[in-house]
């Protein structure tokens, strides 16, 4: 399952999404999607896991949970819309 997770800090990276979403499941990738101009964080990202279950664990238990500073939200990620 990918999740949108959104709300993030800035300062947020990879490895701490990573760090946050292991203790429930595998987690095969994790993506925070950068301003191509500035080279920030946009404040929002996605987490790959292969098992539905630890991903519906994953976003019961982490829902709000503060991370740098933010409350971060998440929902399961819809395809992306044809351009």
């Amino acid at each position: 399952m990918n999740i949108y997770v959104s709300n993030l800090g800035f300062g947020v990276q990879s490895e701490d999404l990573k760090k946050i979403f292991t203790p429930y499941g595998e987690v095969s990738s994790v993506n925070i999607i950068m301003d191509k101009v500035t080279n920030r964080s946009r404040g929002f990202g996605f987490v790959d896991m292969p098992d539905q279950q630890s991903a519906e664990n994953a976003m019961r238990e982490l829902e709000g949970k503060m991370l740098d500073g933010r409350a971060i939200k998440m929902n399961e990620a819809r395809p992306r819309e044809q351009r």
